[in-house]
């Protein structure tokens, strides 16, 4: 079990991190950040409208499903967003350099991380 600086402390340390947060999606707050290079109080916010946005699309289906992640790329970074399955309201946000990066060890590294943190 890890505590929020920890977790974060791990997700930085893969190549190519840029920035992580822990955010309550219900308050659109962050619970802690670490890294720099995107305003993380801003995409805090942001994202949370992001997750509802899925959230509410999935009920609307009425699929019986949870979101495992959701991947945003744009022309120079990767942006995963990860809901906690064992903390309710909480997801983490992970920015990297597409450039740097390995995509499927930044989401293994997000998954590992999130299965592990405790607050």
């Amino acid at each position: 079990m890890a505590n929020l600086t920890d977790s974060l402390n791990d997700l930085m340390s893969l190549e190519g991190a840029l920035c992580a947060a822990v955010v309550d999606y219900n308050s659109g707050m962050m619970l802690a950040s670490e890294g720099s290079g995107v305003d993380m109080e801003l995409a805090a916010a942001g994202n949370t409208e992001v997750v509802r946005a899925k959230m509410k699309t999935i009920k609307a289906l009425g699929l019986n499903e949870n979101i495992d992640d959701i991947l945003i790329t744009l022309g120079k970074q990767y942006h995963i967003i990860r809901p906690c399955s064992r903390l309710a309201g909480i997801f983490v946000y992970y920015v990297l350099d597409n450039k740097r990066a390995n995509l499927a060890l930044a989401r293994r590294k997000v998954t590992d991380v999130e299965s592990a943190m405790t607050m």
